[in-house]
């Protein structure tokens, strides 16, 4: 291709390619309505001086949850100055220790060195119940201890509390104690369908891509493949790596070919996800990987046979907590000569990626 072709070195295909980030909060969230108000008159109390309700927020990854609550946190900052609004994401911050660092770094308090976890809870609840204050628990499974909500429960006057968490199941391993103090509503978010799907992809090119750089089949592999695996968070990796692939091959447009080179890019992107498993989800994802096909039962007894110290239920769960990652595939049989069992898959071995 003569060098004339290329694109030139100041133009591009992406007018903001930081709207394809998970993070990204576009000004309207669609098809989240429901649960934002959910959340909003959950916290509708503690402006008018009472205790607000506590929520349990559970569903699949990659369906809104974390973004749908971040935007009624903006909204609550842009309403009040009585309510603060506090995020920690227990996947960084996993113990009391850390999410009370965390804390006293949102609510402006510097003078942490030396001071003992329970010494900053009390600067915590000092500065915090002088108002009010909503605590956004995201990814609440990777906490390593939960005495702090006992805490916080107890010793914040006004406050609602939001737990965010990928595994509903999660919830049945917390202390009594504190369930019984934090009587949780639940809060469900179901995956998007296709069209919501498409809906949101189409809204996400448009804050992050030229006009008309899209070609119509292009876009409409991209929303397909992402309704089939139900996770938004892939999409915007598509869609992200689609222009990519058309910038290095100098096109002005993104075409069928470039969204099909991103897709079979997809076992790439599973991969380094695989990175941020825990140790004995990785253990057993990688004996899935070696069998292909195998029955939940065998896999236990070779997961117990290489040393594997959990018990059945809690093997079920990582195995579970792999099935919602999209890391494998779980089917169900019944009858024949064992009963009804459980058919594990490797997810990379179905032929997803050349469907198409």
């Amino acid at each position: 291709m003569p060098f004339k072709d290329l694109l030139k070195s100041d133009e591009s295909l992406f007018k903001n390619e930081l709207a394809l980030d998970y993070d990204f909060l576009p000004k309207i969230l669609p098809f989240r309505e429901y649960q934002q108000r959910y959340i909003a008159n959950s916290i509708k109390p503690l402006l008018q001086g009472k205790n607000g309700k506590n929520v349990f927020v559970f569903g699949a990854p990659g369906i809104g949850k974390t973004a749908a609550i971040k935007h009624v946190l903006r909204d609550l900052e842009q309403e009040t100055d009585e309510v603060y609004s506090l995020y920690v994401n227990c996947w960084k911050k996993n113990s009391s220790f850390k999410i009370l660092l965390d804390l006293c770094d949102q609510l402006g308090y510097k003078f942490t060195h030396n001071k003992r976890t329970e010494e900053l809870f009390d600067v915590v609840k000092g500065i915090i119940n002088k108002k009010a204050a909503v605590f956004v628990l995201d990814e609440v499974d990777k906490l390593e201890d939960a005495d702090f909500l006992y805490t916080l429960i107890e010793d914040i006057y006004k406050k609602t509390v939001v737990l965010i968490t990928n595994y509903k199941e999660w919830l049945a391993s917390l202390d009594e104690r504190i369930k019984s103090r934090m009587i949780l509503d639940m809060l469900e978010f179901k995956p998007y369908n296709a069209t919501e799907t498409k809906e949101i992809l189409k809204q996400r090119t448009g804050y992050a891509f030229v006009d008309n750089v899209w070609e119509k089949d292009a876009f409409e592999l991209i929303a397909a493949k992402t309704a089939e695996l139900s996770d938004i968070r892939t999409g915007l990796y598509l869609l992200r790596e689609s222009g990519m692939i058309a910038e290095d091959n100098a096109s002005r447009k993104i075409t069928l070919e470039h969204a099909k080179k991103a897709i079979a890019k997809l076992d790439e992107y599973h991969v380094k996800n695989k990175e941020e498993l825990a140790s004995d989800e990785q253990s057993i994802l990688s004996l899935i990987k070696e069998n292909k096909e195998i029955k939940i039962g065998d896999l236990f007894k070779l997961y117990t046979c290489k040393g594997g110290d959990l018990s059945y239920k809690s093997f079920q769960r990582r195995v579970k907590k792999l099935e919602l990652g999209n890391f494998i595939s779980l089917s169900k049989t019944e009858g024949g000569a064992e009963g009804n069992t459980t058919i594990i898959r490797y997810k990379k071995e179905e032929k997803k990626l050349t469907d198409f």
